[in-house]
């Protein structure tokens, strides 16, 4: 385009030397009105280039975040938007066929698979496990929870299964009008009998059940009725967590209000010795091999939330709404930032209060 600008520039010089002074100047004006016109439209085309790019990439990123926080509406809606652009991108068909298993849609999931023109191990491993929870489900004669969805290791019996849902809605009730919150997506729960299904990476002896995205349970926690209902409250309050923030958030505040919530360690003394260093409580405490030391990390951590809480005059132990708000502004604010916008106190004068 501009190459041709300068061609017929200089055919209206040349033309121009054969006409008058007054000629010339009007063909000048004519040139760079001509010449802005094509410049601002250059410039147009390519600011919509590049808006359509940073949307682009916008979808693709919180499509990722949407997948790695178990989003499954989102990640969805999003895989499916990126998909109008580019229709035959496998890793993207990849994507759709487990999303369609995390929501439950098993059956979907398998006519999703069988109609695309490609194959690989993921998609071989989905459909394996769709068929397999199909069966086990009916075989196991179990109804689909309203706000969980089951994965098992081995055969565990059905009252087992039918006890963890039954305890995990009372605690999904609960913990909506605590938090005055609804998650969007369906809870997955995993009752496992080996390491295999126990969440990635090797785990001290400590650890029972865990959330990593998936409430995971050890199936011979059912047997022991002391201990599986704070346990299945505490661990679900880590997927309320998660729901309520896309946010990295730091341990001491995950694990202590989920042990505000599950109430289990109310009357736990003091732990002896030294207090831990905040940095020590925002890390994973699984990285602690030395169950004394994540005692202690998990006691400071109750009391830290417990001292934030206190310094809500409105907040009860039926109301964590101002809580709920502290931890969705996490992902702007950053932790300091939301507590103070919050409770006026940052995380180290938590601790320093509670030593």
């Amino acid at each position: 385009m501009l190459v041709l600008i300068i061609i017929f520039y200089y055919l209206m010089e040349y033309l121009s030397l054969f006409l008058g002074c007054e000629m010339r100047n009007l063909i000048r004006i004519v040139f760079c009105v001509i010449l802005v016109l094509v410049a601002g439209r250059m410039w147009l085309k390519q600011r919509a280039a590049d808006e359509a790019f940073n949307r682009h990439e916008a979808l693709i990123a919180e499509t990722n975040e949407c997948i790695a926080m178990g989003e499954w509406n989102c990640a969805e809606r999003n895989v499916r938007s990126l998909m109008e652009e580019s229709p035959n991108d496998t890793n993207l068909q990849t994507h759709l066929a487990g999303i369609l298993f995390e929501q439950e849609r098993y059956e979907e999931c398998r006519q999703y698979i069988s109609s695309l023109k490609f194959s690989n191990e993921e998609l071989k491993k989905i459909d394996q496990k769709a068929v397999l929870l199909m069966r086990e489900m009916e075989e196991l004669g179990i109804e689909r929870s309203m706000h969980f969805r089951v994965e098992f290791d081995g055969h565990p019996n059905k009252s087992d299964v039918m006890e963890a849902l039954a305890v995990l809605e009372v605690a999904y009730d609960s913990l909506t009008h605590l938090f005055d919150f609804r998650p969007e997506n369906k809870m997955s729960l995993v009752l496992h009998e080996t390491a295999d299904y126990q969440g990635v990476g090797p785990r001290p002896d400590w650890v029972g059940a865990v959330f990593d995205g998936k409430l995971r349970v050890p199936v011979n926690l059912m047997q022991m009725q002391a201990m599986y209902r704070p346990v299945l409250f505490h661990e679900l309050t880590h997927s309320f967590v998660r729901a309520m923030t896309r946010a990295n958030v730091p341990l001491w505040l995950n694990e202590g209000i989920a042990q505000v919530v599950d109430a289990s360690r109310n009357d736990e003394p003091k732990p002896m010795g030294p207090a831990p260093s905040l940095k020590i409580l925002t890390e994973p405490f699984v990285n602690q091999q030395n169950k004394d030391v994540a005692v202690k990390l998990y006691w400071y951590s109750q009391k830290m939330v417990e001292e934030l809480l206190k310094r809500d005059p409105r907040s009860s132990s039926a109301d964590f709404s101002k809580f709920r708000a502290c931890m969705q502004d996490l992902r702007g604010l950053g932790v300091d930032g939301a507590l103070q916008k919050h409770y006026g106190v940052t995380a180290e004068q938590l601790l320093e209060a509670v030593k």
